[in-house]
């Protein structure tokens, strides 16, 4: 009996499997002077291999820089004039807010999709971002959704910029109450870590950013902490030379995770990097912004921490080392929007609520990262509510104490 061939191909149809790889790489260069004209990185990194034209470049600066370097835009026009046969300023720079308001509103986002448009961008083009880490965020977003993806430099302002946020693949804005609802995963082509932007940090900022340190350090790296805990005081204290070597060390250990963890782009239910971040993320948000990310931070560690020695994976010796470590450095580790609404756990202003959204932007189980001693994290998939609780309690007594 003879079988037809639509009958051979109904027969035979298979599921088909393909698997793509993409290899990414891209430099974190440190440096001064980013924009004297004797410094080549900025033109060096448009251009690595040599054109034939010049590319045209979007820039985006974060007003805050702007405030406190009002001669920027001066030497961004005078470097480019002088590196005219490598790229060329495609219309004004875009000088947006800073912080997370720029992250909150969306004009900023069309605006520079915008400018991408009217100067003929293409994806071989650049946009250029300067500023802290809400504006790299939200510029970042930006470019990796025009042309579904412009190639991106970040020249990294602050200290959260230049030793995490910066330095690592994830682009976002906030949407409905929620903070990097949108994002994407897309590597930066370059990132341009320009220490002379430090010296022009309040203190609020210059140490916002050291919380990221202190994270990293607690779950990957004891002899980092170590550091961090020895000089404390330097730091907090604004000692240059003792920052550099905490940024270089804090972006080092962040590419080793991205690069080395099986998961940069979080397609699993694991974030080990985002230690004490569930806390700090609902935080920023119940108050309405006004703690920096890494203030925010400085607190989620403190909690997780004391809830990591409630459940006696801490030692008493090493909890009372971190919190001290935080507190030399600077931070606040209680506020009261700590204890709003406690009892009950999914009003949207109960801290609680947290981790609720922190599992929903994962997706997965609840996976969040405590602590068994000092440079090592450990995950957990289930949390004991009544003992955050105490954890929040025994913070607040430790700040008045």
């Amino acid at each position: 009996m003879k079988t037809s061939l639509k009958q051979n191909i109904a027969i035979n149809l298979q599921p088909l499997n393909q698997c793509v790889r993409v290899t990414f790489n891209y430099d974190v260069h440190f440096t001064r002077g980013l924009f004297k004209l004797d410094n080549p990185l900025l033109a060096q990194a448009i251009a690595p291999d040599g054109q034939s034209t010049p590319k045209p470049v979007v820039t985006v600066i974060d007003g805050g820089v702007i405030q406190y370097q009002d001669e920027l835009l001066e030497k961004l026009s005078v470097y480019a004039q002088h590196y005219r046969d490598v790229f060329t300023l495609s219309g004004e720079p875009i000088i947006v807010p800073g912080g997370e308001t720029v992250k909150n509103d969306s004009r900023f986002l069309e605006q520079i999709h915008q400018s991408i448009n009217v100067g003929g961008l293409c994806r071989h083009s650049y946009v250029l971002a300067i500023g802290g880490g809400a504006v790299l965020d939200m510029a970042g977003y930006a470019a990796t959704t025009a042309h579904r993806g412009i190639r991106l430099l970040r020249v990294p302002t602050t200290v959260l910029a230049q030793n995490d946020s910066g330095v690592g693949v994830k682009n976002g804005i906030n949407a409905f109450g929620k903070k990097n609802f949108l994002g994407t995963f897309m590597p930066p082509y370059a990132v341009l870590n320009d220490f002379d932007f430090l010296t022009t940090l309040d203190n609020r900022d210059w140490r916002a950013g050291i919380a990221e340190a202190v994270k990293v350090a607690l779950i990957k790296d004891a002899d980092f902490f170590d550091f961090i805990m020895t000089y404390a005081d330097k730091l907090a204290n604004r000692d240059m030379q003792t920052m550099e070597r905490l940024i270089y060390r804090c972006s080092q250990l962040h590419l080793e995770h991205i690069a080395s963890s099986g998961d940069p782009f979080e397609m699993g239910s694991s974030r080990p990097l985002d230690f004490g971040h569930w806390a700090a993320h609902k935080l920023e948000h119940l108050t309405n912004y006004n703690l920096r990310h890494g203030e925010a931070v400085a607190i989620g560690i403190a909690l997780d921490s004391t809830y990591s020695y409630l459940t006696g994976l801490l030692l008493r010796s090493q909890w009372q080392q971190i919190l001290s470590t935080l507190k030399t450095l600077g931070f606040a580790l209680y506020v009261p929007t700590l204890t709003e609404q406690l009892d009950r756990p999914d009003h949207p202003h109960c801290l609680f609520r947290g981790l609720t959204e922190f599992r929903e932007h994962l997706g997965g189980q609840l996976t969040i990262t405590l602590l068994q001693g000092i440079g090592q994290g450990i995950e957990v998939h289930e949390v004991d509510l009544s003992l955050y609780k105490d954890a929040i309690l025994m913070l607040k007594n430790w700040e008045v104490s």
